[in-house]
């Protein structure tokens, strides 16, 4: 007599799988659009989940609104950003230890790394991190915290928040129903290189321009 078969145990997914999870399912909702500005807005100075995520799941499934979908979250995650760089300017202070115990991607650590790269260059670091998968997060707070000037946040947030997702866009209008697959595989080193490249030419101008 044979045993009947066991049933395999439920997988169990973390809380940030269940979050990632939550944020695609807006993708079948009609506030998807909304769902994405908020996301995108939050993903700048608190929330874990890029939208990215959110972005592509919409685009896929109209492809002809993919450009859209990329605007909606250029204009909320620099909004977003201008909203971390208050958090930094004016409560780091009061919500520093929150952050650094519960937020992904925030450590001491980080913190002070990023405040070495804002004695250097602060209009690249910041726009390294918003076009990279570099936690821009961690960018925005801190440039309130060590007093850079907000209008050079968001000229840098701008631009590489716009290439980021301008390019997802993109991708996601010429790929189809491909274009997830190559997102997926390929968003990351290519943000990384043509970031390298872009940071390259800035320092080119820099050094190739005659001072006066």
């Amino acid at each position: 007599m044979t045993s009947a078969p066991t049933e395999s145990p439920p997988v169990r997914r973390g809380p940030l799988r269940r979050l990632y999870d939550w944020v695609l399912s807006w993708a079948d909702s009609p506030r998807g659009t909304q769902a994405l500005a908020v996301i995108s807005f939050a993903e700048s100075s608190f929330f874990p989940i890029p939208p990215d995520v959110l972005q592509i799941a919409l685009s896929v499934a109209k492809p002809k609104r993919s450009f859209f979908y990329a605007a909606v979250s250029a204009v909320a995650s620099v909004a977003g950003g201008v909203a971390g760089w208050a958090i930094g300017a004016g409560l780091w202070h009061l919500m520093a230890p929150w952050f650094f115990s519960y937020v992904p991607g925030f450590s001491p650590e980080k913190f002070e790394y990023v405040e070495t790269l804002y004695q250097g260059n602060a209009f690249l670091a910041i726009f390294a991190a918003a076009f990279t998968p570099i936690p821009y997060k961690v960018f925005t707070i801190a440039a309130g915290a060590c007093s850079v000037p907000l209008g050079t946040l968001v000229l840098a947030s701008a631009l590489g928040r716009s290439l980021r997702f301008f390019l997802v866009a993109a991708v996601t209008f010429f790929f189809g129903p491909t274009a997830k697959h190559v997102l997926d595989r390929y968003l990351e080193p290519a943000t990384i290189i043509l970031c390298l490249a872009i940071v390259g030419g800035f320092v080119a101008i820099k050094f190739l321009m005659p001072s006066h």
